[in-house]
């Protein structure tokens, strides 16, 4: 954390632009917990990744919601290349009158949680065969800028940390942004995640998927799925560790359809866990 802060101090003064990466999925979740760090006056445009994997319609209710507090915001799936139209917003932007005097190009740090894409759209910004520019005086070596379409991009590792509450940690599990196997087991976060699609009627994902029945208690349901996938210990009993890990690997995945965790104006939704 410590080194992360002391990289983004580094890298405030010379930036011209942040483009804060999050999972479409859960876009509160996943906000970076270090972009108040930042100079209030610094552009942040947010980019939704794994579009392809949220509900399109809570999707474009997210990119209403910021847009309307004046966010710049793109739903994109980073599998494919970005649009040309959003390397041209980049490339067009006026860079500050500090950077004119050392560089032409725009100036930026892509950033977020782990695991939400952050590396991959580095990768489309200035492409597969990424070179590294020499230093930009006044900014801390140890920070890397590589030359992308009329940008220079910065990657510092280590640069934000995930958040601290252990009931988020959790939550991220879900859609692959923490190893659930690191903050417990899989049978505990398939319960907790089984019973907030019941409560919040996203639960026909796995009914849908599966075809089995999704009522009853939480643990019910993974016993159920891990019968239906045939995941059987030795005499016929389900072997509910491995069901559980199968049916949060379909969510993250995307194999259960496309679903988003949370929608603009709900509360915090890993509040509603114990």
């Amino acid at each position: 954390m410590a080194k992360g802060r002391r990289q983004i101090e580094a890298l405030s003064g010379a930036l011209d632009l942040l483009l804060e990466v999050r999972d479409a999925r859960a876009p509160r979740l996943t906000a970076s917990p270090m972009l108040d760090d930042f100079p209030k006056s610094l552009s942040v445009w947010t980019i939704l990744s794994k579009s392809d994997l949220a509900d399109p319609d809570v999707t474009e209710e997210w990119i209403d919601y910021f847009r309307e507090r004046g966010r710049g915001v793109w739903a994109l799936d980073l599998r494919k290349d970005v649009p040309a139209a959003l390397k041209k917003a980049v490339s067009s932007m006026t860079p500050s009158s500090s950077a004119k005097t050392a560089y032409r190009e725009v100036r930026l740090a892509v950033v977020g949680t782990p695991n939400v894409g952050k590396s991959m759209l580095l990768n489309r910004l200035v492409g597969r065969r990424m070179a590294i520019v020499g230093g930009i005086p006044g900014v801390t070596k140890g920070v890397a800028w590589f030359k992308g379409q009329g940008c220079l991009v910065a990657d510092s590792p280590g640069i934000l940390d995930p958040h601290a509450d252990a009931r988020a940690h959790r939550m991220l599990s879900w859609i692959s942004s923490t190893r659930g196997q690191v903050i417990g087991a899989w049978t505990a976060h398939a319960c907790e995640c089984v019973d907030f699609l019941q409560r919040h009627a996203l639960i026909a994902c796995i009914s849908g998927t599966w075809g089995v029945d999704v009522s009853g208690s939480p643990e019910e349901v993974v016993e159920r799925i891990g019968r239906r996938l045939g995941r059987l210990l030795p005499g016929g009993g389900v072997d509910i560790e491995s069901a559980a890990r199968a049916m949060i690997d379909a969510l993250s995945s995307g194999k259960l359809g496309r679903l988003s965790l949370e929608r603009p104006g709900s509360h915090t939704p890993w509040s509603e866990l114990s």
